[in-house]
């Protein structure tokens, strides 16, 4: 019964694609094919690797899972996750220790509604593995709160509300290409400046609580929507902040028809690039 889900998806993948070639191709940031061996060889080394997603792309949650275990081989792991909120922490490890029943997880920490399918299988893996699992991101009402009211509305949290977040007041920087970006996305008359600073501080939060809980020996393993640490923004910029010494390696996914052609507008956006097939399974 161990990981049925990843079984069985690997099972489709090999019967989709067996006559029309690989579904992903991974590359290097300057756009060189590599090997799944070589990039695991090269995560290996550092102290933090951040794994961006795409949130529905089951693919996606299939090679985290087989990153997660090939790493998980060669040395012992934390894991952390965006999907999981800082102050559902305790429920979450009271989980992952064996201390409650998957029912009362499912009651006490706020899931994901993909988590059965795309994020179950990495819990469960913490779980025989005994490894930590962190819940980095902010509670999402702290970051909406943020979004209304600008960073001086953070300054109404209780001490123990503070306790969930990046310690105040955080580094902000209005300049960075990807915080300039989202304010793009909307006409002058609708935009909210502090629609990047709402980002930001899940961003600074999620750094926060993986180099709180960096331990001698281990990699911690993060998964995050690709947009929080694409082009060594997001959480890479607040980690090489709060630890500038962490080794800090990024892998980052994108879709395409062929996978075997790389377009260089995908040049940088981290160490490695999973060029995965537009047409793959959807969780949702």
């Amino acid at each position: 019964m161990k990981y049925i889900y990843s079984v069985l998806f690997a099972l489709l993948v090999g019967t989709v694609f067996a006559s029309e070639g690989q579904p992903y191709q991974i590359y290097n940031a300057k756009g060189k094919k590599v090997t799944y061996k070589q990039m695991i060889k090269t995560l290996g080394k550092s102290d933090v690797v951040l794994f961006g997603e795409y949130h529905n792309n089951s693919l996606g949650h299939w090679l985290q899972l087989k990153v997660t275990e090939s790493l998980g081989a060669k040395q012992e792991l934390v894991l952390g996750a965006e999907m999981f909120e800082a102050d559902n922490q305790e429920g979450l490890s009271n989980y992952v220790e064996g201390k409650i029943s998957e029912e009362d997880f499912a009651k006490e920490v706020r899931l994901w509604n993909n988590y059965k399918g795309d994020y179950r299988p990495l819990v469960e893996y913490a779980k025989q593995h005994q490894a930590p699992f962190i819940a980095t991101n902010v509670p999402r009402r702290y970051a909406s709160l943020l979004f209304k009211g600008g960073m001086g509305a953070l300054d109404t949290l209780k001490v123990e509300e503070k306790a969930w977040i990046a310690p105040l007041p955080f580094p902000y920087d209005p300049e960075l290409p990807g915080y300039k970006e989202m304010l793009t996305m909307f006409d002058a008359d609708h935009v909210n400046e502090n629609l990047p600073k709402a980002q930001a501080i899940k961003d600074a939060t999620m750094a926060h609580f993986i180099q709180s809980n960096i331990a001698p020996n281990k990699l911690f393993v993060h998964y995050n929507g690709s947009y929080h640490s694409n082009n060594y923004e997001g959480i890479f910029w607040y980690l090489k902040n709060y630890a500038p010494q962490l080794k800090v390696a990024t892998i980052t996914m994108v879709e395409a028809d062929q996978v075997g052609n790389f377009e260089k507008l995908n040049l940088g956006l981290a160490d490695f690039i999973l060029v995965v097939d537009a047409n793959i399974l959807k969780s949702f």
